[in-house]
Formats: C-alpha cells, sequence, structure tokens
C-alpha cells in the first residue's frame, strides 16, 4: 500500500463517482479474507489503512478473559495487564501481527474481491442515479438491435428498448439520436437493467412538458393522455387561469409547438382538446375535429350517446373506430356514436333541449393544430 494508491482511488473516485472511503473499506474487508485464508489463522483479526500515507496493518483481537481456552481469540487478563495495567475483563485487546510476506498472494486475492466491489458500487451508483429518473424522458443514441430489442445508450448504460415499445412507423439505425421514455429500472444481478419505450403515453407528455413552458410551469395541466403510437394521440388540456388559452399555449405560434413534437414522433397527428368536469362538454372536446350535436349522459354506467351530423359519421369514427377510441380513453367514459338521422328514428331527441356544439372559443380549428402541411388530417377516416 503506498501514496500512489491513495491518488489512484483519487482519481478513480473523481472519473467513477465511487466514494474512496467505501473502495478502502473493501480492501480492507479483502486483507482480512486474505490473511484467514493465506496464512491459516482463525483469529479475529482488522485491517487497518492509512488514509494519509496508505500504509496498511494487521491487528488481531482479543478478548481480556480469567482463563484462556483459545488462545487465538482470548488473553488473559494477567498477560493484558502487562501490554496496559487499564485493561479489564470482556476488553477487546488489539495486538499487531501484520506479517513479512503479506504480500503477493494476500495483494491478489484483495484485488480480485476489491474489483468485485468496486463493480458493485459502480453499479449501485448507476442504479441510484437512474432509479430517479423512472417516468422521465431521456436522450440517447441507437447501439445495436436484436431479434428483441434495440440497446440504446443513455450515457452510463444501455438501456433496452423492446420490440412492442417501438413505434410502426420508425426504423432505427446505429447512430441514431432518439428520445425515449424509462418505464422501468430493475436491480439484476448483473447491474441495473433500463426498460425505455418510444410508444408509452409518458413520452408524449413530457414532450410537451419540454416544449411549452406554461405546461412545465404548472399554468396549463395535462389532465389525461391517450395513445396510440405512430399514428393518432389525443391530449386533454385545463388551466384554472382564465386568462390563458391551454389548447393555444400547446398549438403555440403557428402551430410551432405541437409541430416540434409531430416532427419527434415522426408524423403521429396529436388532438389537443379542452378538459372539463361536465362530461358533455368533455366527451364532446375529446371526439374533435369531429362536431357535436347532442351528448347523451348515463352516469350510472359512465356511458354517452353522441349524436353527430350524418355527414360527420364517418369523422366522429375515425378510421378503424380510431377517434372513438381515443376518444374514450381520453375521458373514460364510454362512446356510443350515431348519426343524427339514426338518432331521430330511435326518438333520442324528441325532448328537443338546447343541443350541444363545439364552438370556437372551446377548441381551436384543427388546421391550427398542423398547418398546411397536415391538411389531410381533417379528412374523414
Amino acid at each position: 500500500m503506498s501514496s500512489e494508491l491513495l491518488d489512484a482511488l483519487t482519481m478513480l473516485e473523481k472519473e467513477k463517482g465511487i466514494s474512496k472511503d467505501i473502495i478502502l473499506e473493501a480492501i480492507e474487508a479483502a486483507l482480512i479474507s486474505a490473511y484467514k485464508r493465506n496464512f491459516n489463522s482463525a483469529q479475529n483479526v482488522r485491517v487497518d489503512i492509512n488514509r494519509e500515507t496508505g500504509t496498511m496493518k494487521v491487528y488481531a483481537r482479543k478478548e481480556v478473559v480469567e482463563e484462556v481456552f483459545d488462545p487465538r481469540l482470548e488473553i488473559s487478563h494477567e498477560e493484558a495487564k502487562k501490554i496496559n495495567p487499564n485493561y479489564e475483563i470482556e476488553d477487546i485487546l488489539e495486538i499487531e501481527v501484520t506479517p513479512k510476506d503479506f504480500g503477493r498472494i494476500a495483494a491478489q486475492t484483495a484485488k480480485q474481491v476489491v474489483t468485485q466491489r468496486v463493480r458493485e458500487a459502480e453499479r449501485g451508483v448507476i442504479y441510484s442515479e437512474y432509479i430517479d429518473r423512472e417516468e422521465d424522458i431521456m436522450t440517447g443514441i441507437v447501439q445495436r438491435q436484436d431479434a428483441r430489442f434495440i440497446y440504446v445508450n443513455l450515457g452510463k448504460i444501455e438501456a433496452l428498448l423492446p420490440l412492442t415499445e417501438q413505434m410502426p412507423n420508425e426504423t432505427y439505425k446505429p447512430h441514431d439520436r432518439i428520445k425515449v421514455f424509462i418505464t422501468k429500472v430493475e436491480k439484476t444481478t448483473k447491474g441495473p437493467q433500463i426498460f425505455v419505450s418510444r410508444t408509452h403515453p409518458g413520452l408524449l407528455k413530457r414532450l410537451f412538458e419540454i416544449e411549452v413552458p406554461e405546461i412545465y410551469d404548472g399554468t396549463v395541466e395535462i389532465k389525461s393522455v391517450s395513445r396510440e403510437a405512430g399514428d393518432r394521440s389525443k391530449i386533454a388540456v385545463h388551466s384554472d387561469n382564465p386568462e390563458v388559452d391551454p389548447v393555444g399555449s400547446c398549438v403555440g405560434q403557428k402551430g410551432q409547438r405541437v409541430q416540434a413534437i409531430v416532427t419527434e414522433l415522426k408524423g403521429e397527428k396529436i388532438d389537443i382538446v379542452r378538459w372539463s368536469k361536465d362530461p358533455v362538454e368533455y366527451v364532446a372536446n375529446a371526439l374533435s375535429p369531429s362536431q357535436v350535436i347532442k351528448v347523451i349522459v348515463n352516469e350510472e354506467e359512465k356511458a354517452t350517446t353522441v349524436i353527430v351530423p350524418d355527414y360527420q359519421l364517418s369523422l366522429a369514427i375515425g378510421k378503424r373506430g380510431q377517434n372513438a377510441r381515443l376518444a374514450a380513453k381520453l375521458t373514460g367514459w364510454k362512446i356510443d356514436i350515431k348519426s343524427l338521422s339514426e338518432a331521430e328514428q330511435l326518438n333520442l331527441l324528441e325532448e328537443e333541449p338546447p343541443l350541444f356544439q363545439n364552438t370556437e372559443d372551446q377548441d381551436l380549428d384543427f388546421d391550427d393544430f398542423y398547418g398546411d402541411d397536415f391538411e389531410d388530417n381533417t379528412d374523414e377516416n
């Protein structure tokens, strides 16, 4: 042991973030093991490493007793008093027993144990760092892929992007930079294992928090997200401040904010709707871009019947039922969509109350979300 070792440990602490004290404690534990193994000792020993000079000493720890039964673990009170008259029965006396040849074999054993402890400490540091990032977004670099995973380098560790969490409209190549959502951080025998996703609704939520300052500072709140990754998503937003337009804040000037997210998600369409505690208004907003004539609510079954103009029926339902499905996930209400002519046949309009329709102050025009390049988003699916 020498000061050069302490200098190396100091450098290791800076580079790896591993405490020098942790490594020194591991070395001490390793040297105790090496001493007992290589010198056939059953003594209770302590190894002390001087934190200033790096010098090492081995001490045998013996209990002071009246009558000695095992001289390796005990010392008589009479002998102890010769060393120091203050020793009493049941005190622990330490005697230096550092071997002269405590060298190559002990160092080799110590090296193996220390290497293992350093590796464990590194894993602990990495786990502690990334467990705090669970359900957060990070930028990584695609390294490689196999039949099950894409391996994404997050800096100190490779994360696993499972096949089921990859967006169907994306292809991934080595060295591509992608944003991923950390879904799970696990401790395993091989170290921390991190699973990430490109399809999780949380990714969309975090992207909006990055792009929209009003969401980041809490002025605008994301109430709900429903997503079919790579194709279409809906997000419900709300603000307690009446002077803040939550939808307009998310869209941004000329759609710049939402456009940045659409670009990151490779063209995934995003409907931003205004949240409301009134299910009638909320369900109608969620079916955007379709117009809604009336919403009939069944509180007991948490179900709604929505009436739309005949020419808007296919738009309200969406391609393969996507628009209605996303609206139901977003609101948490079952949604049954009927055309106006069908509703008249079923006498659903016979009471003739004031009909509900989306108005301009409830949602921006759908074209405002995407601009001229995304006009086809309002086409009937």
